[in-house]
């Protein structure tokens, strides 16, 4: 087959199309229009080439604006989390200072620089102290207040549960099911449960037949419901000491003339609700023991009597003691300043002049937010 060649123009050097050849008309006439007249398609893979960069430099400003927000949360986490530390030291230090350390003879003074560091009072509020670039807001709650159901009486138990709208038949399950967790022996009392109860249950496990570990035990007993629990019953109790043995500890100067009574609640550090609780009580006498406790703490069961009145007082005095226990429960939520972050410390510390440091950390939780921390509390 007899090929065709393009003839080269002798004036331009250039190929050209033989006279003798035919396009189609969708081929060299298209594509030479469309390349004599290329402003269209340059404008618009530039614009294409613009959205790209705009979509590019969008996400790396959202991806790096991300990361440096996280690292600053990071930072200030973890630096609220040490100043609410420093406020846990510093309550440490001060109840040593308070209730262990003897009162040493100061002059005038030394005595009016004291007044303008008061003492920090157990279950009351405390002022913020700033520390750093932020401060710490710490509470100290004295165990004394709380009713210690590893040692609790069945009566006590009893009143525990009188602040709540339950029927007296699920009080007695509730009560003797909370003795039966903790006694040693598999035989349960005529309202109680033991392990042929649990077994029984959808989602079985064992009585423990032990004392308890924690206050969350409690969601185990039979009869405990999360409505009783968390309205108000797990301000109300306490796991510490778990045995006499562990109450045993050497006392501060203030309070070691008597063995500490666990079945005897403290005025000064008794919850509101617990309060409640007391037969007698009502929403005015409990409001007058409160603006009495915000100005100072009870010196003696007699000043509780003056609020209160000698009839009621003659029902409930069998509850009540100035005692406190060895066993503080502190909080501490450190802030920054300027910045919504916050992070809290609880613990639970026995103070004892016979440890070398006056003091034993018991239990600690990190990471607490406290936000419910003063619920509920005198």
């Amino acid at each position: 087959m007899k090929k065709r060649r393009m003839k080269r123009n002798k004036e331009f050097g250039l190929f050209t199309k033989p006279s003798n050849v035919r396009f189609h008309k969708y081929s060299y006439e298209h594509m030479k229009a469309l390349f004599v007249d290329k402003k269209g398609v340059a404008l618009l893979m530039v614009l294409w080439v613009l959205m790209l960069l705009t979509v590019i430099v969008g996400e790396f400003c959202f991806t790096m604006r991300t990361r440096v927000n996280i690292t600053r949360n990071f930072k200030e986490s973890t630096q609220a989390h040490y100043i609410a530390v420093a406020g846990m030291n510093k309550a440490i230090e001060q109840i040593i200072r308070q209730e262990i350390m003897p009162r040493k003879t100061v002059t005038v003074e030394e005595e009016s620089q004291e007044e303008s560091a008061p003492d920090w009072r157990i279950n009351t509020d405390i002022v913020p102290m700033a520390f750093g670039n932020g401060e710490y807001e710490v509470r100290i709650e004295n165990e004394s207040g709380k009713i210690n159901i590893n040692l609790a009486t069945k009566g006590l138990l009893r009143t525990m549960l009188s602040g709540f709208d339950i029927d007296e038949p699920e009080k007695d399950v509730i009560i003797d099911s909370i003795l039966d967790w903790r006694d040693a022996d598999r035989n349960h009392r005529l309202n109680g449960a033991e392990n042929d109860y649990y077994q029984s249950l959808p989602d079985p496990y064992e009585c423990k037949d032990d004392n308890f570990d924690s206050i969350d035990e409690l969601l185990l007993v039979r009869g405990v419901t999360p409505e009783i629990y968390f309205q108000g019953l797990e301000n109300f109790v306490t796991v510490f000491p778990k045995n006499k043995k562990q109450g045993l500890a050497k006392r501060s100067k203030r309070s070691k003339k008597n063995e500490f009574d666990y079945n005897k609640l403290n005025v000064n550090a008794l919850p509101a609700g617990m309060w409640a609780a007391l037969p007698g009580m009502t929403e005015e006498l409990i409001a007058e023991i409160q603006a009495y406790r915000s100005e100072k703490d009870f010196q003696s069961l007699s000043e509780v009597r003056d609020i209160i009145g000698p009839d009621v007082f003659r029902s409930i005095s069998r509850y009540l003691t100035t005692q406190t226990s060895p066993y503080y429960k502190i909080s501490s939520t450190g802030k920054i300043r300027d910045s919504r972050t916050f992070e809290g410390v609880t613990a639970v510390v026995l103070f004892s002049n016979q440890s070398k440091q006056k003091y034993q950390i018991i239990e600690w939780i990190d990471g607490i937010s406290h936000q419910n921390r003063f619920k509920g509390i005198i």
